[in-house]
């Protein structure tokens, strides 16, 4: 990069602030050290234990639950799930604004739920918080992005990988990147 770009870079570029505030950083301090003490090395078992510590701090947890320990929660206060839902090991869970699962949803290993992103207009790249919802007898498959402010359909399918970044029909099955339809989902009674 020439001198000359690289001036002009410096000249418009400022400092980040954090908006979010003192009360909610110190409260992310103290859910990280909870979390790394009693959640995160808690037995895959104990999902009840999980569960309650999530409640401690504001989580909205249905009967049945499963998070499991090596999920990362970011502010469990914007964290809802419904009865026997469930967030797999390694699920980055990045709540910053509400993200809500539905009832028997599942949220397999790596995928990413991302409740904000920055306004990149923005001269100060201010956070912007946008809500998730998970509907009920959803499945975010392995590895999936789930972006700010993305509603999944009850029944849908979102497959291994995939990026979505635009509501999904509810018993539809998506694909790719970015995320396209493949089918409808065709549920079978038991």
């Amino acid at each position: 990069m020439n001198t000359q770009a690289q001036s002009s870079i410096q000249v418009q570029a400022k400092p980040y602030t954090n908006r979010l505030g003192l009360q909610n950083q110190l409260a992310r301090l103290a859910w990280g050290v909870v979390w790394t003490l009693f959640y995160r090395t808690s037995p895959v078992f104990l999902h009840a234990w999980r569960c309650q510590l999530l409640r401690w701090f504001g989580a909205t947890i249905g009967r049945g639950a499963h998070p499991y320990p090596r999920c990362r929660i970011w502010a469990p206060w914007n964290l809802t799930m419904g009865e026997h839902s469930g967030l797999a090991n390694d699920v980055d869970c990045y709540c910053v604004a509400p993200i809500v699962l539905g009832s028997h949803c599942t949220v397999s290993q790596y995928a990413h739920l991302c409740a904000a992103t920055h306004d990149y207009d923005d001269p100060e790249f201010r956070l912007v918080p946008k809500p998730i919802g998970i509907g009920p007898r959803a499945w975010i498959a392995a590895g999936a992005f789930i972006g700010p402010g993305v509603v999944v359909g009850e029944g849908a399918v979102v497959g291994a990988r995939a990026v979505v970044v635009k509501d999904v029909p509810q018993w539809t099955v998506v694909a790719g990147n970015p995320a396209t339809e493949i089918r409808k989902r065709v549920w079978k009674s038991p």
